[in-house]
């Protein structure tokens, strides 16, 4: 998949000069926006630092990054991104060593939002690592979604549930809109964001600073990144901010992944994108953001079953859920079949609460293909994850609850016939 890319960054109307850096690397496909902050030109110092001490460190892992590749990895996805963890982390240390030199500079940072693309030929994969509120937008089958969080005071206020976001301008808090929670550089150290996916053919980014972000409509913006020579885009987003009031300094860094006529990419493409669809769907993950999404979608395997073919049987140990994406599953007890299953229909979720073993046998009607979340992924996203463990376990407490509902329902619609049978067959003995 063909990668182009442009950028352009502006001051804004209403600031003097410019503290935002970006950087793009073609050779190592790395792309980053620095917002930096401090005043007395200190921003422009931190952010310029960070752009070059992260470019260094990712540098010098280039081997690693070379020896990557999504079909045969021969290096995990998990080392990469402790590669840009550990760069934003050199970059902290050089901006904090550098203020605690010059008083003047003392309590200066910067944001650091990283995408590096990694793989080899059609089977590409993104890497993000991120601090502060700049952001990497995703535009994909004309949808827009946010791929970083804000470390920004407002965003936890609205995160704690203490606001809305139509409440922002109205509030008390709005005098520190543009507060952070966390920033490269302003201590020794700083907690770092990671986050990987799969790229597909036809994706476009937009890394930028919150200058231009406050101007963005995210309906807007899938059309905007596909229109034109991709140089022109930034440059038209940069327009946008500044008709808007640019408010701050502006960055927009652009990048497009070309469409394959590759047959082979095909599958992998209909497979990601089935995946997030019939997660998107289920009734465990309705509260997640398409983020958070990804992230189980990375966890998940997908396996194809033959006619006939048994999943697990009646008094196995069960070690993972499965969904339906095609075909019927039938689960049975004994010779009666209690339950067919279709696209969207997931089962054996009690195998990751516990290791109690099989009640039912499931066996695929004719060709299927299933989603497969194993319980040991399932506790290691919940335990990297707290935010995305709440919304899940949430989700999974009321599936529960209502497959508990549903049982007491038909006990006792059970129960109820039964005596209503006893009745019926009493009041005909008395007849008799």
């Amino acid at each position: 998949m063909e990668l182009t890319f442009a950028a352009a960054t502006d001051t804004g109307r209403q600031r003097t000069h410019n503290e935002d850096n970006f950087l793009i690397d073609k050779k190592l496909r790395l792309f980053l926006v620095a917002d930096g902050m401090g005043g007395h030109a200190a921003g422009e110092v931190a952010s310029s630092i960070a752009v070059h001490e992260i470019r260094d460190a990712v540098f010098n892992s280039r081997d690693l990054i070379d020896r990557y590749r999504v079909d045969h990895p021969g290096v995990q996805g998990y080392e990469i991104l402790q590669v840009l963890e550990h760069a934003i982390q050199a970059a902290c240390s050089a901006v904090h060593t550098r203020a605690q030199a010059e008083p003047d500079k003392r309590g200066m940072g910067t944001t650091a939002t990283v995408l590096l693309i990694a793989g080899g030929g059609d089977h590409l994969r993104g890497f993000i690592a991120h601090v502060g509120d700049s952001r990497v937008y995703l535009a994909r089958q004309n949808q827009c979604h946010v791929l970083t969080e804000d470390h920004s005071l407002m965003n936890e206020l609205v995160r704690r549930g203490k606001l809305n976001r139509e409440q922002i301008e109205s509030s008390p808090y709005k005098q520190y809109k543009n507060a952070v929670t966390r920033a490269v550089g302003v201590y020794s150290s700083v907690e770092v964001d990671t986050f990987d996916f799969d790229i597909l053919p036809g994706d476009r980014f937009l890394l930028c600073s919150d200058g231009m972000y406050a101007y963005v409509d995210e309906d807007e913006l899938p059309k905007q990144l596909a229109e034109g020579e991709v140089k022109e885009v930034p440059k038209r987003l940069l327009e946008v901010a500044n008709q808007g009031g640019g408010h701050d300094n502006i960055t927009a860094v652009v990048v497009r992944v070309g469409e394959t006529s590759s047959t082979e990419l095909v599958p992998r493409t209909t497979e990601v994108s089935l995946k997030l669809e019939v997660l998107k769907g289920m009734q465990m993950f309705r509260y997640m953001s398409y983020k958070e999404l990804v992230r189980v979608s990375n966890i998940a395997e997908m396996i194809e079953l033959s006619t006939n073919q048994v999943i697990f049987a009646t008094g196995q140990p069960g070690d993972a859920m499965y969904v339906v994406l095609s075909g019927t599953v039938k689960l049975a007890k004994g010779d009666t079949v209690v339950a067919e299953l279709t696209r969207g229909n997931h089962f054996g979720e009690m195998a990751l609460v516990d290791r109690s073993v099989r009640s039912l046998t499931a066996t695929a009607a004719e060709g299927t293909r299933l989603v497969v979340i194993h319980r040991k992924d399932f506790y290691d996203i919940i335990k990297r994850e707290p935010a995305l463990a709440t919304k899940m376990l949430w989700s999974f407490v009321q599936v529960l609850g209502a497959r508990l509902r549903k049982t007491t329902n038909d006990l006792s619609d059970a129960l109820h016939g039964d005596r209503h049978g006893q009745e019926t067959e009493a009041e005909n003995l008395f007849q008799d």
